[in-house]
């Protein structure tokens, strides 16, 4: 269907609106990539490179798009990476996973979110809690029990990143909190985005830049900035770091951000349920190649010893379909539900999901297949030098 005022029809139409609503400063957080933006920018050029081989006769009507992910059922394979401060809506995190719910999947909630775990755990219970290496293995501890009271059924640790935060084009102004001196600050952009204002204001309360799930319930919660600098500065884990986490936490337990097939065996080796193969959505190290290009090699490596997932340029259905194909079990979105988020809120979210399914189904149809468990290479054409070779001389 055609985009109207309420609905819009691509995931590009989604940014183009949240670039219209949002600060510019805001939309820029949402968009930025680490250094020349090389590997953020083939995270969606890689997936045009692959070609589908269609079918046209003895096509199915059905499609089979439910899977299992770390233990939960979900609807299709898409999930809701998480991704910290969504301060592109008021309702922020708690908006994504009423969406998320409701189209039956499940939920990435980030560390560094603007909702508490408690809060957002009432609103999607097929929820997946996401830490950091940061702190002590106290501390580390302590936050992964408290997602459990809370009704987490995954602890995902996140490990891409290297903390560069140099762009070349210039990193958008963020402030450590809304003081004065930063509203002022703000206020030429916010002049001329008046509606994102009206709609905080609506709700009685400003942008909060608080990452209330790094602290007990109920303390004082650090700024992302605060919270940020005790991340840069906490020892970096080893493999025996994560071993010991994992078999701490007990349940299901994600590595996010394995680039490399030797990393995902040892993955395997301690035991991980799942692992997603990811570069921070183009914020790690710049010049590492498109996710999807790393995915055949990370299949290869692992096989079916563990769930692979891909989180990285998903745009579209389609991109979904060459992910299974490739051999992930399912994806995580980033910067898509948050241009869903900016454009219109819960709504926006359930808009983006229902892309991705109906273009996933209509993928399917193409190319003949009936459920997304039977898709794999032969549904594509992959050329000649699509994948780097790990092969060690």
């Amino acid at each position: 269907m055609a985009s109207t005022r309420d609905w819009f029809e691509s995931v590009a139409e989604a940014q183009r609106r949240a670039k219209r609503r949002l600060p510019k400063g805001v939309y820029l957080a949402l968009v930025a990539g680490s250094e020349a933006g090389v590997t953020m920018n083939d995270n969606v050029a890689a997936f045009g490179e692959l070609g589908f081989r269609p079918r046209v006769a003895d096509l199915r009507t059905d499609r089979e798009l439910a899977t299992t992910v770390m233990g939960q059922d979900i609807s299709f394979p898409v999930l809701i990476s998480p991704t910290g401060v969504q301060a592109v809506d008021p309702d922020g995190e708690v908006a994504v996973a009423r969406a998320a719910a409701a189209a039956g999947t499940a939920m990435g909630l980030s560390s560094f979110a603007s909702k508490p775990v408690e809060e957002v755990a009432t609103a999607n219970d097929k929820l997946f809690f996401q830490s950091y290496w940061l702190g002590d293995r106290d501390a580390i501890l302590a936050r992964a029990e408290r997602a459990r009271a809370a009704g987490a059924k995954g602890l995902i640790i996140t490990l891409d990143w290297v903390f560069d935060s140099r762009r070349d084009w210039g990193s958008p102004f963020i402030p450590e909190t809304l003081d004065l001196k930063a509203m002022a600050r703000y206020a030429p952009q916010v002049a001329v985005r008046p509606g994102y204002l009206l709609q905080w204001l609506r709700h009685g309360k400003l942008p909060d830049l608080g990452v209330p799930n790094l602290v007990g319930p109920g303390e004082e919660a650090p700024t992302f900035f605060g919270a940020y600098g005790q991340w840069m500065t906490s020892p970096l884990p080893t493999w025996e770091d994560l071993a010991w986490l994992r078999a701490e936490w007990g349940g299901p337990f994600m590595v996010k951000g394995i680039t490399h097939p030797d990393d995902a065996r040892r993955a395997v080796d301690i035991g991980a349920t799942a692992i997603s193969v990811s570069n921070h959505g183009g914020n790690n190290l710049d010049s590492t190649p498109a996710t999807i290009r790393l995915l055949p090699a990370v299949a290869d490596a692992v096989g079916d010893q563990i769930e692979i997932l891909l989180d990285g340029g998903i745009r579209r259905g389609s991109d979904v379909v060459k992910a299974l194909a490739l051999g992930a079990r399912a994806v995580m979105i980033g910067r898509a539900y948050l241009w869903g988020l900016a454009a219109g809120g819960e709504k926006g979210v359930s808009n983006v999901l229902a892309i991705l399914r109906s273009g996933i189904e209509e993928a399917l149809l193409g190319v003949g297949r009936s459920s997304i468990h039977q898709l794999g290479p032969e549904d594509l054409t992959i050329p000649a030098g699509f994948s780097p070779n790990f092969r060690k001389d």
